[in-house]
């Protein structure tokens, strides 16, 4: 099923900031290693003018580990906060989804997700809750099955017992193309209720190019799976396209969406998203002079990065780095990078796969060293909790 779409607003200005950073699906060479939530961003200020203005943070910050949440977990790869308390964690080669009692660190299997075929870089990957979970209770869930990635959602149902809480999964859009690497896989909601999902090109670079393929793009989809109304494209799904292998989606304050992608073999980006924008792959890796491609607000050098997940709190995007096993710190202004990107917590935790909003100043981070291409140490894999400024 091939088709075509893209839409949502955000500008940007290229401050391709020469860093050293990630690979493709971790180095573009092999295959990766490799949302947030709505965000809580910068307040707006008021210039002497009278018009609105954006605050700028700071341009060095700082990374404090506050706990280990959880440990002992198996190729974690999507987290997502439950509303009423608890963190859903999903499990790229065994296929389950675990509750986590962020307190206590118990873990509660609610079960397996039907259908995940795990191989490579593909398997049960990212998680979202629905925007009416509160009257739904559906978990929505991008996995690998045998012939493609998709998107499905599931009834979560906490009063049967642990194993058995998890639904049938209802299939809402598929056809998007698989591989042993480039799977994409990270799914949210926006502001504005509609699904939007990174996918990767499968290691088929013309594909992030062919509008009429699900590939290396940016999908932006209503909760029943259909093209979302305003996209640019008419009746596609596609957002944005020539990404190579997109697995970080996170909005600012002002509703503008930012992504994280995998480079080849020379630069990892961080891209804000503009509807209908080509983002270069495989024309062009990084910032370049080409016209008709949007540059990358951030770029890092392939051995430093390997960008997975990201989060947005108050004007600062957080990157998790796989190959480059360090979290990034990129401080924005407005669809800029205002400041050359920090590194934090540089091989201490190894491998880092998701970062998300915790509340306050404080992100949820996940290691991913069971994954194949990291070297576990005891306590592998872990959540853990963040203290970010």
């Amino acid at each position: 099923m091939i088709v075509q779409r893209r839409a949502v607003s955000a500008v940007l200005a290229a401050a391709a900031l020469l860093l050293s950073a990630g690979c493709s699906s971790d180095g573009g060479r092999s295959p990766d290693g490799g949302a947030s939530k709505a965000p809580r961003g910068t307040a707006a200020g008021t210039a002497p003018s009278g018009k609105a203005t954006e605050s700028v943070p700071a341009a060095k910050g700082s990374v404090k580990v506050l706990r280990t949440v959880a440990e002992g977990l198996k190729t974690p790869w999507g987290l997502a906060p439950l509303p009423g308390g608890g963190l859903l964690v999903s499990s790229r080669d065994d296929g389950t989804i675990t509750r986590i009692d962020e307190e206590t660190g118990k873990k509660t299997e609610l079960g397996a997700v039907s259908g995940v075929s795990p191989a490579g870089e593909g398997g049960l990957l990212g998680i979202a809750l629905s925007p009416d979970y509160a009257s739904d209770h559906m978990i929505y869930a991008y996995f690998t099955s045998a012939s493609d990635n998709r998107i499905v959602r599931m009834i979560y149902d906490e009063q049967k017992p642990a194993g058995d809480q998890l639904g049938a999964p209802d299939t809402v859009f598929r056809g998007i193309p698989k591989g042993y690497i480039h799977n994409g896989g990270r799914i949210e909601f926006g502001p504005d209720k509609m699904l939007y999902a990174g996918t990767g090109e499968s290691g088929q670079k013309g594909l992030a190019q062919d509008k009429e393929s699900l590939g290396g793009k940016i999908l932006r989809l209503t909760p029943e799976g259909e093209p979302a109304p305003g996209n640019p494209f008419p009746d596609s799904p596609v957002y944005s396209y020539g990404h190579r292998n997109v697995q970080g989606l996170a909005w600012d304050d002002r509703q503008r969406l930012f992504a994280s992608e995998f480079g080849q073999d020379t630069w990892d980006e961080l891209n804000a998203i503009k509807p209908g924008d080509d983002y270069g792959w495989p024309d062009a890796e990084g910032k370049s002079s080409e016209a008709g491609f949007h540059n990358p607000i951030a770029q890092w050098h392939t051995d430093d990065a390997s960008p997975s997940g990201i989060a947005y709190v108050d004007g600062v995007v957080w990157m998790a780095g796989l190959k480059g096993q360090r979290l990034w710190r990129v401080p924005l202004s407005g669809t800029e990078a205002s400041a050359a990107p920090q590194a934090f917590l540089t091989g201490r935790y190894g491998r880092l796969r998701t970062v998300v909003p915790a509340g306050g100043d404080k992100v949820w981070l996940v290691t991913s060293n069971t994954d194949g291409r990291g070297s576990p140490k005891k306590g592998d894999d872990r959540v853990l909790e963040v203290e970010v400024k």
